[in-house]
């Protein structure tokens, strides 16, 4: 079981930038994908971006040119940096991992985009 922390969560106005760090148990080298995804209350979760092992970074339509994510091998970090916040961007953020077959999720810090 990959244990995920994700840090940087909370409250952000319209127009703001945050960041979203997550911390993972193993060697995020090993991994086949790794990145964040949101979910709404009510909606499906979706993409924000994820990056495979050979360094392929894809983002959701909504995020495009907004949004950032890296990752770091040396201390096994995935992170999501996250400008121009708008409140439709108000969702629960979850860390995603992939090994093979297996999937993990992180314990997902809210974010809540309003004045």
């Amino acid at each position: 079981q990959i244990q995920l922390v994700e840090s940087g969560g909370g409250l952000v106005q319209p127009g703001g930038s945050l960041k979203l760090s997550c911390a993972a148990s193993v060697d995020i080298s090993t991994l086949h994908r790794v990145g964040w995804y949101r979910q709404v209350a009510g909606k499906e979760r979706e993409l924000v971006a994820t990056i495979s092992r050979g360094g392929l970074i894809n983002y959701g339509d909504s995020v495009q040119e907004r949004f950032s994510v890296s990752s770091d091998t040396v201390t096994n970090t995935v992170s999501l940096h996250m400008n121009s916040l708008k409140p439709e961007g108000s969702a629960v953020y979850y860390c995603y991992v992939a090994r093979r077959l297996t999937v993990s999720w992180g314990q997902g810090p809210q974010v809540p985009v309003f004045s």
